[in-house]
């Protein structure tokens, strides 16, 4: 059953590239002995009951409160499941995670989606209960079938939580880093910290590749291998980022915001905008202020 769910493709659904399940009763599909890849990104945390699971040459025995991430193309077997396995479990796709979460409070996170390896924390009731809510907010927002754009930024906010509360949790309980990035996950991660800090001023790949003291085309085949995106789009959407942030929490203009972020007139602002959001700035500005007006 998890082999299915892991490995769906996540593109119809409500938030393409992020599905997430409230498993209440598990039925054992797969045999003992088949081995299959994980080719999504996911995290399972266990309700009640009990599994044990074989990524690459390592075995792991999860039960209640377990949380463990699965980590992206490595081939894993589940053994055996004892008792009522009940769990929670979010399945995401490297566009999806990246694209909406480019902030600099969230880019150490990715450390432990990029890792080659997959780690098993046993999490004290209160820690487990705190993640649970924060699965269930993304699940219950994520039931629509079409989710406007408020439902929408209620589930980067959700996500943004769920990472945020990982980034607690594998500070808190691990010593050291459990997870193994090789040279080309490093230097995305250091792309992707280098990028949130400059974002708003530097718009050009040939500034990061600069420095990183590499070449740009270096540069974007590796982040292209490791995030499925191009360095120009990661680029775009964290620039996207910052607007939204800059429109929703401060009441400069569009001019300023415009001159701030280095487009060189207003309508460049609003066409970039436009075309990652299909709303101009202003449109944006006013839903979000609506929104919060009624509640």
């Amino acid at each position: 059953m998890i082999k299915d769910l892991i490995n769906t493709e996540l593109k119809d659904f409500p938030k393409e590239g992020l599905n997430i399940y409230i498993i209440k009763k598990y039925v054992v599909k797969t045999s003992s002995n088949e081995s299959f890849l994980v080719r999504n990104y996911a995290v399972v945390l266990i309700k009640s009951g009990e599994f044990k699971i074989r990524i690459k040459e390592f075995t792991s025995e999860l039960r209640a409160r377990d949380l463990m991430v699965l980590s992206k193309d490595s081939y894993c077997s589940i053994f055996e499941v004892k008792g009522k396995l009940q769990l929670f479990l979010i399945c995401f796709t490297s566009g999806f995670a990246f694209e909406n979460c480019l902030k600099k409070e969230l880019v150490d996170s990715f450390a432990f989606l990029l890792g080659d390896s997959s780690s098993k924390i046993s999490l004290e009731d209160k820690d487990f209960q705190v993640l649970s809510l924060i699965y269930k907010l993304i699940y219950f927002v994520n039931k629509d079938s079409r989710l406007s754009v408020e439902d929408s930024e209620l589930q980067r906010i959700g996500f943004d939580l769920f990472l945020h509360e990982l980034k607690f949790i594998f500070n808190r309980y691990s010593t050291g880093n459990p997870f193994k990035i090789n040279r080309h996950q490093n230097l995305t991660v250091q792309f992707l910290t280098i990028l949130t800090i400059h974002c708003k001023k530097q718009h050009r790949v040939k500034f990061y590749a600069g420095a990183l003291f590499v070449t740009r085309g270096y540069l974007n085949n590796v982040v292209r291998k490791v995030t499925g995106k191009t360095t120009k789009s990661l680029i775009d959407q964290a620039i996207i980022n910052e607007i939204k942030n800059v429109l929703e929490n401060s009441p400069s203009s569009i001019t300023l915001i415009a001159q701030d972020f280095e487009f060189s007139s207003l309508s460049k602002l609003s066409n970039f905008f436009k075309r990652y959001t299909t709303m101009s700035p202003s449109q944006y500005r006013n839903i979000t202020v609506g929104r919060f007006k009624n509640l």
